[in-house]
Parts: C-alpha cells; sequence; structure tokens
C-alpha cells in the first residue's frame, strides 16, 4: 500500500521528439517541460479519469472512473465484481488518464503504477472525505449519482484503489505550442 507522507518528488525531463522545440511555432523557442506541482493541480481538480487494466488474456479494458488525488495517490473506486476489479485483481498494472478533448490547449496526464486495493479504515475515511469535497453534491446529495458511495466503501459494496505513479506523462497543448512531459518517481 503506498504509504501516508511526504509525496516523492519525481525527476522532470522534456522530451523534445514530442515538444514544439522539433518543429519551432512562434512561442515554442523557450518550451520547457511542465511543472509537476501544475500536473499535481490537474490531477487534484480532474472530474472524470479513464482507467485502463489488462484482462487475464491480455486484452485492453479502458473504462471512465472518478478518481482523487491525495498525499501523492490518486484513488479511484469500482464495483467489486466490475471487470477493472476483476483485472487488477489478476496484475495490478494501470495507467489513469485525464485531460481536455482540445488540440489547441490543455494538458492531458497519464498516470502509471500498480493499483493496490484500499482497507485500512482510516485511509478510506480520510480518501472518502477528499471524494466528497471533490465531487460535492454528486456524492453527498440524495439526489447525486453517486450517493451513498463513502458507505458503499466502507462496508465493500465498492472497493478503492490506490495508484502510486511509478511514471507520468504530460501533453501540453497551448495554441500550437506542444510539450511532452515525463516525470519518473
Amino acid at each position: 500500500m503506498p504509504t501516508h507522507g511526504p509525496a516523492p518528488q519525481p525527476t522532470t525531463a522534456l522530451d523534445a521528439r514530442y515538444s514544439s522545440g522539433l518543429n519551432p511555432r512562434p512561442g515554442a523557442a523557450d518550451v520547457t517541460a511542465t511543472e509537476w506541482a501544475e500536473a499535481r493541480r490537474h490531477l487534484a481538480s480532474a472530474e472524470i479519469f479513464w482507467v485502463s487494466t489488462v484482462r487475464p488474456d491480455g486484452r485492453l479494458h479502458v473504462t471512465p472512473v472518478l478518481a482523487a488525488w491525495h498525499d501523492g495517490v490518486l484513488y479511484f473506486s469500482t464495483g467489486p465484481d466490475e471487470q477493472k476489479a476483476q483485472n487488477l485483481a489478476t496484475d495490478g498494472h494501470c495507467a489513469l488518464t485525464t485531460g481536455r478533448n482540445a488540440l489547441a490547449e490543455g494538458l492531458d496526464l497519464v498516470v502509471e503504477g500498480t493499483a493496490e486495493r484500499v482497507a485500512d479504515p482510516a485511509v478510506l475515511d480520510e480518501v472518502i472525505a477528499v471524494y466528497e469535497a471533490k465531487y460535492g453534491p454528486q456524492i453527498t446529495s440524495p439526489e447525486g449519482p453517486f450517493h451513498g458511495l463513502g458507505e458503499a466503501l466502507r462496508t465493500g459494496g465498492a472497493v478503492l484503489f490506490a495508484v502510486a505513479p511509478a511514471t507520468a506523462y504530460g501533453f501540453g497543448r497551448d495554441d500550437g505550442v506542444f510539450t511532452h512531459t515525463r516525470w519518473a518517481f
């Protein structure tokens, strides 16, 4: 299980092969890597993530999930019988992605790591509080589509997974200036 405490600071590198430095455009001469602090802000505020897992036969499974960034770890939940939970029981390797669906602006992020099921009640309560603060009435209101998620996580009706980043990638776009940043942990 990922440990609590100060999150490790990754090494940061700009990959010029996929950045505007290779094919300069106005404003791209001084393209730099995206700072990890900016990536963390995007991870904390993004509402929808896509989790990619591997089925036992090697085929990929990709599906949207709610996720919360907390203490250097990305947490997501699912039903215990859903395909992603079954896949992760066999192979914990996964990737979570989030970003903007726009060509000229935004920052897309990919976090790769190994998902570990969270069972510690104290960690569950911490992450439930983060989920509730982030998603608000979507989780806390009886009319919300995810109402009862906290209780489901506590009672086993839903499961929580923790993914401490092993590697992360950022694909930035700013009016034709492109960056490809890699963070290694």
